[in-house]
């Protein structure tokens, strides 16, 4: 891999600043002499926006996409050959990955009512703590093209964006959030308790008390509403805490840089260049970022870890002084990788959730299948994988680890839910009742959506993602019928052994117990002899029925 020395490496405020509005700019020209462009510059979450433009011969667009570079006075990005690809097999890769997390399908409880979750972390108790937007959708009317928001008519979220759950059963334990937040992405709870969230329709970050007592920020970092550069955020994704007090901030969808601050909130250092733009490579330089989307530390390594979203990879730097120390990717996540987070089990764990294929304007060289993924940090590689039911997610947007690697959860904007998933070392058994339910999912056939978030509105009543009620009806009356006929069956056994049938039927054991003594008769009927091991399989019936009822 190609090495660049620190002065290649930092981008300064200045050099960032011209190069993010030009290309703001530039795309405006390209609209408005209407070259085939289909989406907005005004990057949202899943929107399936075109990420490069297509390649070509000279006079194509992304030929006259560096000409008009050079004439609005940026730079010309100096970018390295494309990879030559290995062709990878995605569908058999992904079938030799074992399975080594089970889905808690009815986690969590009932009357959790949810919009997009956009984030996961942990309280300080160990409660799961998210955030989700209610209500709200992020389309492609929600920011104009210089990302500034555009439904502040209607208000803050009115209800509750951040919930605690316990973790065992799902249940709500605290809530709090309504009348402050437009937008909500991303949220982490530091060492001391306290809660860091980011608002892109505000561009702002705010450190709230634990619990967000009071309901008023601690800090308050970024201008309300106005996107920029110096002081200013442009979308935020995402806050990592040091044990210090010193923390990161991703920023985010425009500006594609991470930021370290101090625990009183001035600015220590930032780095990062914007490769939203020229050609798709399949490893883009260090430093480069396509959204950096969500941070993770590593303690042991003294590493910040980011989610370079749209280059499908993590890259980790040096906590320290920025500095790049490695990169993880792998064919079979694909090129969108939405979160990452680690645990120090097994040596040292990145669990990651992908995101579906994105790239408008292009036929898609390969396809990836959506699931959560086990990345090693020693070797860089994948050791299993794990998904709702052992099936895909649709638009899985966050991921949190317990510690011990034991517990994982994940967050997803469309369906709305969160998942929780358990480490096949310590799951209990599941019961009857859930595996009919599950093979009752398995053997519907899958409905291909669409995986913009634009699309969310679809349905925006929708709120527990629980097993319908036509399936829950269907698995009852299947665990009634098992039942009935097991209960019945051990009736009969009972009878027979007692010496009574019954509707009615004669027991011909009867016959020789008669005082008159031993008859050859009594064991005959009209048809002759009569079967005598019919009984016998009544011990191994019951038997085998009992061992059943064990999982009912």
């Amino acid at each position: 891999m190609t090495r660049f020395n620190k002065k290649n490496d930092i981008l300064s405020y200045n050099n960032c600043a011209r190069s993010c509005y030009n290309y703001l700019a530039l795309i405006g020209v390209l609209l408005c002499c209407g070259c085939p462009l289909t989406a907005s510059i005004a990057v949202t979450e899943n929107v399936d926006n075109q990420r490069y433009l297509q390649n070509g011969p000279i006079g194509s667009n992304n030929d006259r996409l560096h000409q008009m570079l050079k004439g609005v006075g940026a730079a010309e990005p100096n970018w390295p050959q494309r990879a030559k690809q290995e062709v990878t097999d995605v569908k058999t890769e992904m079938a030799k990955l074992n399975t080594t997390y089970v889905y808690q399908n009815a986690w969590p409880a009932n009357n959790v009512k949810l919009g997009a979750v956009t984030a996961v972390s942990f309280d300080k108790a160990g409660n799961v703590v998210i955030f989700h937007r209610v209500d709200r959708i992020w389309s492609q009317t929600t920011f104009n093209n210089s990302n500034v928001y555009q439904e502040r008519n209607m208000g803050p979220i009115r209800e509750n964006t951040v919930l605690g759950l316990e973790p065992e059963s799902g249940k709500v334990l605290y809530s709090w959030g309504k009348n402050f937040f437009y937008m909500p992405h991303g949220l982490s709870i530091d060492p001391e308790d306290n809660v860091w969230v980011t608002d892109v329709a505000m561009h702002q970050v705010f450190k709230f008390p634990p619990r967000g007592a009071g309901g008023k920020p601690l800090l308050t970092l970024g201008s309300a509403f106005h996107p920029g550069i110096r002081k200013k955020f442009c979308k935020p994704t995402a806050v990592a805490v040091l044990n210090n007090g010193d923390f990161f901030v991703a920023d985010g969808y425009c500006n594609a840089r991470i930021i370290k601050y101090s625990k009183q909130g001035e600015q220590i250092l930032v780095w990062g260049q914007n490769s939203f733009a020229g050609f798709s490579y399949d490893v883009a330089p260090p430093n480069f970022f396509a959204i950096p989307h969500a941070l993770t530390l590593v303690p042991e390594l003294e590493l910040l870890c980011a989610a370079d979203r749209e280059n499908g990879r993590v890259q980790c730097f040096y906590s320290n002084n920025g500095t790049f120390h490695s990169q993880y990717h792998n064919p079979l996540i694909g090129d969108r990788l939405f979160s990452m987070a680690y645990t120090p089990a097994a040596g040292g764990e990145l669990v990651i959730v992908n995101g579906p294929t994105a790239e408008l304007g292009v036929a898609p060289t390969d396809s990836n299948e959506v699931y959560g993924f086990v990345m090693s940090m020693r070797n860089k590689q994948l050791i299993s994988k794990f998904g709702p039911n052992n099936l895909q997610f649709e638009n899985p947007h966050d991921v949190a680890v317990t510690e011990d690697g034991n517990c994982i959860y994940v967050a997803e904007l469309n369906p709305m839910r969160i998942h929780k998933f358990v480490h096949k070392s310590i799951a209990k058994p599941l019961s009857l009742s859930a595996v009919k339910i599950i093979s009752s999912a398995q053997s519907e056939p899958a409905i291909a959506t669409n995986t913009s978030e634009t699309m969310n509105n679809i349905d925006q009543t929708q709120t527990a993602h629980h097993p319908s009620g036509k399936a829950i009806m269907v698995a009852s009356m299947m665990l009634l019928f098992a039942g009935s006929t097991f209960a019945l069956a051990l009736i009969m056994a009972r009878r027979r052994k007692r010496g009574c049938l019954p509707f009615g039927t004669h027991n011909r054991r009867h016959a020789w117990e008669k005082t008159e003594g031993f008859k050859l008769g009594g064991l005959l009927d009209r048809n002759g002899f009569e079967k005598l091991d019919q009984n016998a399989s009544d011990e191994e019936q019951e038997h085998e029925t009992t061992s059943l009822s064990q999982y009912a």
